[in-house]
């Protein structure tokens, strides 16, 4: 499978507008050092491309590596449901040596999390949206993270701002 099912839709986390000439879907894991060192990268991207960019970010806990990823992506749907999602998506990718419940909490009332979301989150409320991402990464086809969809196609470059910009001036210039 080379192709993102299902397609960008409202549930998804974006960034950017919805009339951008490209859409950008990262598969993720809040623990994943691959998906660490990317995320440097794809900021860089978003800071280069403004408004020809959509950036949308799905869930891809890879739990059998990564013991803290889904409980961190289970934060940031605590976060999304107050309107934080960026806010606590950098966070963690931003500490990513330190996902543990207490670390977790802490990003939290650092963003400004209500106690019962906190709370509800501890619990594992929220992991429905995870497991709907997950899914929608195993139905196209992902194998592991950072995985790259570029309007709705499988990317095979490297994730590197430069390679990225390289390939959209490209694309921008046929």
């Amino acid at each position: 499978m080379s192709h993102l099912i299902p397609p960008v839709d409202a549930s998804d986390h974006a960034s950017g507008p919805s009339s951008a000439r490209i859409v950008l879907v990262e598969f993720g894991d809040f623990q994943c050092p691959y998906c660490g060192a990317a995320y440097p990268e794809l900021k860089a991207v978003k800071r280069a491309m403004g408004d020809e960019l959509r950036f949308v970010f799905r869930h891809f806990p890879l739990v059998q590596q990564h013991p803290h990823a889904l409980q961190a992506a289970v934060f940031a749907e605590a976060a999304a449901s107050e309107g934080k999602f960026w806010p606590m998506h950098d966070a963690l990718y931003e500490h990513q040596n330190a996902l543990d419940a207490p670390d977790l909490v802490r990003y939290a009332h650092r963003i400004g999390l209500a106690e019962a979301t906190i709370e509800a989150a501890l619990r594992g409320e929220f992991r429905r949206k995870v497991e709907r991402d997950f899914e929608s990464g195993q139905r196209s086809g992902v194998l592991g993270t950072p995985w790259i969809f570029v309007d709705g196609q499988r990317w095979e470059g490297e994730v590197t701002a430069e390679a990225i910009l390289s390939a959209f001036r490209g694309a921008s210039d046929a």
